[in-house]
């Protein structure tokens, strides 16, 4: 049996690792356009490789997925985190986890991954093939049972496969191979981004993180969609887990706004703002003489304490037995739901991934396979599958190549 893989990624390199363990009989050929395999595992987590999460229950996975949560289910029951930590473990990588859940290698070094996927195809008897671009899959019926994929490169090569697997990420190539050979493809639009904030103000609060803030998205006055966690502020704009999660979630919503939203900043998620309200009038009978400026009544940076009496137009001078009721209100609002205009997207320099792609409801999750063209697969990013960030597109990865190359060598 003769095996292509189109793609030589983290989906695809675990396909064909896992096609070669099931079926060591197998011919299989990875054929990667670049001269450098792997490159998104090697870049990844700032250079450390963010494996996975350790996020164990499968129930529970699914929700870090805005796309594909409810068809990556019966995915996980069969290949988890857990099974991802254990293969790495089989080959001699050591993996840690760090407070956050995010699983890394005890080297701190995506290239102990890199190496690892390398080594085990290539133990494996898989011929790995760089700078094979692809131009085109046809698929050739050779007898009423039977047929053969044709892949022509760039350069003039033919190479024919009994079963092509499809894992070519984000590649828009990728998405052309898939809808010539049948399938609809969501369009793709970015994920996982950074906020662009038009406020000079801001800017000079470079640096300055919160530990825990609700981020909530407007659409003039409809609200669109929250999310809650750690944010940094940017020489651009916004950035950390909570506004990366809220741009996953609301990628298609976004980009159909053109990256332009009211944000609203909760700075104290777990306080009401009638409690908001009360300490601040509390602390006002407790400290009447002090300037307002300099007594910060909540675990604020001071810096960003400032950036409130900005905002509120609070008086350098004012003291605070003399704040009045609408001075007051207007502290709670930058404390309790402070305005920002979302002007456009940033970059996260560490991931790279996409909404969109094969639509899922072309595909048989249990294994892998395209319901319209027998004998293709798919796994990783080229389908319309993203997680958050902390390992989690990673995963999917892992999980989806690992049940393709499975089924993929089957007699």
């Amino acid at each position: 049996m003769r095996i292509g893989i189109i793609g030589g990624g983290p989906g695809g390199f675990f396909g064909a690792i896992s096609a070669a363990q099931a079926n060591p009989k197998a011919q299989i050929t990875i054929l990667e356009a670049t001269q450098q395999p792997l490159e998104k595992v090697l870049l990844s987590g700032g250079g450390r490789c963010n494996v996975t999460h350790s996020c164990f229950e499968p129930s529970e996975l699914v929700r870090n997925y805005p796309r594909g949560s409810k068809e990556l289910l019966g995915p996980f029951n069969s290949f988890q985190p857990r099974n991802t930590v254990g293969w790495f473990n089989k080959q001699g990588v050591r993996l840690k986890t760090e407070e956050d859940g995010r699983i890394f290698p005890v080297t701190d070094n995506s290239s102990t991954i890199v190496d690892c996927l390398l080594n085990a195809a290539r133990e494996a008897g898989i011929t790995i093939k760089l700078a094979s671009r692809v131009k085109q899959i046809t698929r050739e019926q050779t007898s009423k049972s039977k047929a053969v994929f044709v892949v022509e490169l760039i350069e003039g090569a033919i190479e024919k496969f009994d079963r092509v697997l499809i894992a070519t990420g984000s590649s828009h190539q990728g998405y052309a191979f898939a809808a010539s050979l049948g399938h609809t493809i969501v369009p793709p639009v970015p994920s996982l981004f950074t906020f662009k904030i038009a406020d000079a103000t801001l800017r000079e609060l470079s640096g300055i993180s919160f530990e825990d803030v609700e981020l909530t998205l407007f659409d003039k006055a409809t609200k669109l969609l929250v999310q809650r966690g750690p944010m940094l502020i940017t020489h651009w704009g916004l950035s950390g887990p909570a506004v990366l999660k809220l741009s996953a979630w609301g990628a298609r919503l976004l980009h159909e706004r053109h990256y332009k939203a009211d944000l609203r900043i909760n700075f104290f998620p777990d306080i009401p703002r009638d409690e908001v309200v009360k300490q601040l009038r509390t602390y006002k009978d407790a400290h009447g003489k002090r300037r307002i400026v300099t007594e910060c009544p909540f675990e604020l940076p001071k810096r960003y304490w400032n950036r409130i009496m900005q905002s509120a137009k609070i008086p350098d001078d004012l003291i605070w037995s003399y704040i009045t009721k609408e001075q007051l209100a207007a502290i709670c609002t930058e404390v309790s739901s402070a305005p920002f205009a979302v002007s456009g997207k940033g970059i996260f320099k560490e991931e790279f991934v996409t909404c969109g792609g094969v639509a899922l409801n072309e595909v048989d999750f249990r294994t892998m396979q395209s319901k319209p063209c027998q004998g293709l697969y798919f796994a990783g990013e080229i389908l319309d599958i993203d997680g958050i960030t902390g390992g989690f597109n990673f995963q999917s990865a892992w999980t989806t190549g690992w049940i393709a190359g499975l089924n993929i060598s089957k007699d």
